[in-house]
């Protein structure tokens, strides 16, 4: 999974680390994207979610709505 390999260089702890993934499932859920492949757009996702969880946010939904937002991505 794109997120976890991410997640390595990260100094997050157990709850962030929990809702990063969080946020990561759910936007690849409402793309209709696997979240297992590793791609270049799942890629970007993740590094997208991590950078936005790295300023501050810990709510997944808001973390996973922003991700999409900033990305221009239409939901599925």
């Amino acid at each position: 999974m794109a997120i976890h390999r991410l997640l390595q260089d990260t100094t997050f702890g157990p709850a962030e680390i929990k809702a990063v993934i969080t946020a990561y499932d759910d936007a690849c859920r409402a793309l209709k994207l696997a979240a297992e492949r590793s791609d270049p757009i799942t890629k970007i996702l993740a590094a997208k979610i991590i950078e936005i969880a790295k300023g501050g946010e810990r709510d997944p939904a808001k973390i996973c709505e922003a991700a999409l937002r900033e990305m221009h991505l239409p939901r599925a």
